[in-house]
């Protein structure tokens, strides 16, 4: 008789190790909410920036130049939500 539970919850892990090398976006157990939606917010600017469509779209919405509206979002990768919340002492 073979244990498939621990073979199962091996591949499982290993799958997951797989899942977060590869992306790093993807988050961990000791991840905050301010480090994960600063993930979120980075992909979303460098998709935009990296779609020539998306860009010329969002440019042509608020009336900019497509290298202004490039260097805002580049801009705004460093702390696209503002600075990091204070940690707690404890």
């Amino acid at each position: 008789m073979v244990n498939f539970s621990s073979e199962l919850r091996y591949t499982a892990n290993t799958q997951l190790e797989h899942l977060h090398a590869r992306y790093t976006g993807t988050g961990h157990a000791d991840l905050t909410k301010y480090d994960w939606i600063t993930h979120q917010h980075r992909d979303t600017l460098t998709s935009i920036v990296g779609h020539p469509s998306l860009l010329s779209y969002l440019a042509l919405a608020d009336g900019e130049a497509i290298g202004r509206t490039k260097f805002e979002m580049t801009e705004r990768m460093l702390q696209p939500c503002g600075p990091p919340p204070k940690k707690d002492e404890d």
